[in-house]
């Protein structure tokens, strides 16, 4: 089946079937690798991207669901790692292994999308979601706060 999406700003037609999972017809028809596969039931994070400019998994979620809507991927955020939160993982040197990171910063915007100042425990409810095998909390914790007095000027 036809499926028409709409991508970081772009619009791209996909023959899939309408149950498949947003995150292969993201990676594998789109080709936007960014965003990944930790689990396949939502309990870890990896796949975090926007939909709506609201946090989802798009391991879980069909791609049927996104038609119509706008879908934002790590990808999306910035063409040039701009982005203050995508400044700040750099600045706080975030990363262990890596693999958690895009949905960790995927997670991370949409919290400081509904609280540009959070506390630590909004951070730590915003964040819960999202793991990370490497536990690199600590560091995310002070790189989302950072991201806030980035964007905040």
């Amino acid at each position: 089946m036809s499926l028409t999406l709409t991508i970081n700003g772009t619009s791209h037609t996909v023959d899939v079937e309408p149950e498949t999972p947003l995150l292969w017809v993201l990676r594998d028809n789109i080709g936007l690798t960014g965003t990944k596969y930790g689990c396949g039931i939502s309990k870890c994070g990896a796949c975090t991207v926007h939909i709506d400019g609201r946090k989802a998994f798009s391991c879980s979620t069909k791609v049927s669901a996104a038609v119509g809507k706008e879908v934002t991927t790590i990808e999306g955020l910035s063409d040039d790692n701009s982005h203050p939160l995508q400044v700040a993982w750099i600045e706080e040197d975030v990363p262990q292994c890596g693999y958690c990171q895009s949905g960790q910063i995927m997670a991370a915007a949409a919290l400081l999308e509904a609280r540009p100042d959070p506390s630590d425990l909004d951070i730590d409810a915003g964040m819960s979601d999202n793991i990370c095998r490497c536990g690199t909390y600590a560091r995310i914790r002070k790189a989302i706060h950072r991201a806030a007095e980035i964007a905040q000027g």
